[in-house]
Parts: structure tokens; C-alpha cells; sequence
């Protein structure tokens, strides 16, 4: 299996950087508390500073769904629109430890996070244009087909596992209580944005070996280093 941006969005956004990690040995039967308060600290106090709109993480992805004909305050990136729900609510609900905690860390560095149960993904997951006729589940089970041109994530069975770009998720790939191995991408458009994903995936990656005991792969991906394999 492999993951990779297409080209086309490589030379549409060069200022893309990516973080991945594949794991697996995951379940449910752990605590990430501890890990979940850090983070959330770190996000209490940048909230305390100033709004998430303000922030140059979330205006670089703005910027972009702008750019893709998206209304960004219509629809916002996963990392946002979980900013703006814990500034609003003071907490996010639990979800899955490995949700928990990779929520979290997208608190703190501001970084939207997508993290796929790799049990429903065929053979590699690229992020590209879609067609039109891929097919994305909501998590009501309801079936939607991508606009042209839209950004998604999408399988090599034309399974479209996430819209908008890091907009939603897909229900079909959802981590549920049976998963036992994820990939995790976490992708920044502002300036310094490799530095930010690099310190993400250093944190998840010691984070996920210390409270799953497992071995995690890491890679950082931009437009010289295009592809992950695992």
C-alpha cells in the first residue's frame, strides 16, 4: 500500500507539506488522557491569545478552499472546525483513543488530522481531483458522489474517503471499535507549515509507542518526496 499526493495538487499548492504515520497494534483499551490534557493545554493558551480565524494555519486554509471555489466559512478545515468547538465548548467529545488523541494534537498545532482505518482502503490512498464519480459514504450511510475537480482522498476503487480536502471524513473509513491499523496525515499550506507537521509527528509518534506499545512509521512528504509505502 502506499500514499501520495497527485501531482497536479503538488504543483497547485507548493507550499504543501504532509505528515504521515502508519501503526498498527491499535484498540481501544488504553487511556490518552494525559496526552489529551497536554495538548489541550497548549490550545487553551493560543486560544487565550487570539481567535482561530486569526491564526496563519487556519488563513492558509481558507485561502485554499477560496481557491477551490469554497466558501471557507461554509465549509472549514477538520482543524478549525474543531478549534471552534472547543473554544466554544471547552472540550471535544471522545470519540476512539487514537481520534482522542490525534484531535488533540490538531488542537494544538492548529494542523487539520485525518486518520483512516486502512482495513477499508484498497491498495493506496492519493489525495487528487476528483472526477465526479467516486463514491463517498457519510456517516449516516447515506451514498454522495464529489464534485469535479474537488480535492478528496480516494482509494483505488474509486472510493472517495474524504471531501473537500480536509474538510470531512468519510463514515466508511471511520476508526471504529475493530480497528487495528491506521494512517494518519496531517497537512499544513502556511508559511513554515514543514516545521509545524514535523513537531506533530514527532509528538503522535511518541505519544502512539508510548501508550500502544507499538512501532509507528513516519515520514515527512512535500513535492521532492512525494510518496509514502508501508
Amino acid at each position: 500500500m502506499h500514499f501520495r499526493h497527485a501531482s497536479d495538487i503538488w504543483r497547485d499548492f507548493p507550499a504543501l507539506s504532509a505528515g504521515i504515520l502508519h501503526a498498527e497494534g491499535i484498540h481501544r483499551d488504553v487511556s490518552v488522557d494525559a496526552h489529551v490534557a497536554a495538548f489541550e493545554a497548549a490550545a487553551k493558551a493560543r486560544l487565550a491569545a487570539s481567535s482561530e480565524a486569526e491564526f496563519p494555519e487556519i488563513q492558509a486554509w481558507r485561502r485554499a478552499f477560496s481557491r477551490l471555489g469554497l466558501k471557507p466559512t461554509q465549509y472549514r478545515s477538520a482543524s478549525e472546525a474543531l478549534l471552534r468547538r472547543f473554544r466554544n465548548d471547552g472540550s471535544l467529545p471522545r470519540i476512539h483513543p487514537v481520534i482522542d488523541l490525534c484531535n488533540a494534537a490538531s488542537l494544538a498545532f492548529a494542523i487539520p488530522i485525518a486518520v483512516f482505518d486502512l482495513s477499508k482502503v484498497a491498495d493506496h490512498l492519493q489525495v487528487r481531483y476528483a472526477s465526479g464519480s467516486e463514491i463517498y459514504t457519510t456517516f449516516s450511510g447515506e451514498t454522495e458522489h464529489p464534485e469535479q475537480h474537488e480535492v478528496i482522498f480516494a482509494d483505488e476503487e474509486g472510493r472517495a474517503h474524504a471531501r473537500r480536502w480536509t474538510n470531512r471524513q468519510s463514515g466508511y473509513s471511520a476508526v471504529g471499535s475493530e480497528t487495528t491499523a491506521v494512517l494518519i496525515v496531517a497537512e499544513a499550506l502556511h508559511p513554515g507549515g514543514e516545521v509545524g507537521v514535523r513537531r506533530l509527528v514527532e509528538q503522535l509518534e511518541t505519544a502512539i509507542r508510548a501508550i500502544w506499545s507499538v512501532d509507528p512509521r513516519s515520514a515527512i512528504l512535500n513535492g521532492s518526496f512525494p510518496r509514502f509505502d508501508f
